[in-house]
């Protein structure tokens, strides 16, 4: 389980069009929010992106780069960034579902074809949101074990205007005994 104020594992993936992406490099102003998402194959994802596109530069104002991640390939991902037709939101690919595992993210085997006949890869990534300190530690996280229930973008910027106006600390850090 991942802890807050601990460091994170290590995560690199190759982007679309933004070069290869390490968090150990983001060198965000104040957060890196990450967001992992199932793939191609979920239209609950389509529209969790568009929601994040749209409010990207909501969140670059406030010092918080984003990057979407999936375990899809190369060419799953880029069919969903033809969808999405927002080139400047950074889509990262071929996540390891070991890294996957790392992150704790669930892993869910495929049903065949969705609802919007796209065939699901044999093993994918279930949903997480996560926000990362510039120094590796984990800020905030959230994970799905469905495609539904995922936490709104529009109140992850109020959360994080609080969070920097207050300098909030991450909360959940305690592993003692109770």
């Amino acid at each position: 389980m991942l802890m807050p104020r601990q460091v994170v594992p290590t995560l690199s993936v190759p982007t679309l069009a933004h070069g290869d992406f390490s968090l150990a490099d983001d060198a965000a102003e104040n957060f890196t929010l990450l967001v992992f998402y199932r793939g191609l194959h979920c239209p609950i994802c389509l529209k969790y992106l568009l929601e994040l596109s749209r409010l990207q530069a909501d969140f670059e104002q406030r010092g918080v780069k984003l990057i979407a991640i999936s375990s899809d390939s190369l060419e799953r991902t880029q069919a969903m960034a033809d969808k999405l037709k927002a080139p400047a939101l950074r889509m990262g690919h071929s996540l390891p579902l070991a890294v996957a595992r790392d992150w704790g993210l669930y892993i869910s085997t495929s049903r065949g074809q969705t609802s919007i006949g796209i065939e699901e890869p044999a093993l994918f990534s279930e949903p997480g949101v996560f926000i990362v300190r510039p120094d590796g530690t984990l800020y905030y996280g959230a994970v799905q074990t469905m495609p539904f229930a995922r936490p709104h973008f529009d109140e992850l910027l109020a959360a994080l205007d609080f969070a920097l106006a207050k300098n909030y600390p991450a909360r959940g850090e305690y592993s003692g005994a109770v």
